[in-house]
């Protein structure tokens, strides 16, 4: 969904607060692609603060269905996104000036806000560092793949690998009584 930023920035300086559909299908990044299960109307302000610089509120509420990382058994994620942009717009032809207070601002190409690119940026920033189905989650086998949540298999118990013999001698060298 793209919003038109023109009046934000014309001289009167009019302030943009608007209610847009998320078009978010599915979620689709370089280390995969996750289905959208639910998603809220995106609530978008925006504010004109000086200098072409714009300020960006935004809220949405979405749930994607990730892949949990022990038994890769679908677990549908909630983020409640709510954040605040500051971006420096520019014409087309005009270069950037960077700094420490202003944020990147890939989903602005001159006077458009690509909310959906928008949306993405945060989930990515939200997105979390390990998702388990259970607290108590096993796993899978790593000889045959059998989901052990849901059953034992008849593999046989790989030991441990015999290059890290050393090191276990070393911490049982060293185990204080």
């Amino acid at each position: 969904m793209l919003i038109d930023l023109s009046n934000v920035l014309s001289e009167p300086h009019k302030s943009l607060d608007e209610m847009v559909p998320c078009t978010l299908e599915v979620f689709k990044v370089k280390f995969g692609t996750y289905p959208v299960l639910s998603k809220d109307d995106v609530h978008i302000t925006v504010e004109y603060i000086k200098d072409r610089q714009i300020e960006i509120h935004g809220s949405c509420k979405l749930t994607i269905e990730i892949p949990c990382d022990r038994c890769l058994d679908a677990v549908p994620t909630e983020f409640n996104l709510d954040f605040i942009k500051k971006v420096m717009v520019s014409d087309s032809g005009e270069e950037m000036v960077e700094s420490d207070e202003l944020d990147e601002s890939n989903y602005i190409d001159g006077y458009t806000l690509d909310v959906d690119k928008l949306i993405c940026n945060e989930v990515l920033i939200g997105w979390p560092t390990k998702i388990l189905c259970s607290e108590d989650c096993k796993g899978i086998c790593n000889v045959c793949g059998q989901n052990l949540n849901q059953g034992t298999c008849n593999c046989e118990d790989t030991s441990l690998d015999p290059r890290m013999s050393v090191i276990r001698d070393v911490f049982k060298n060293f185990k204080e009584v």
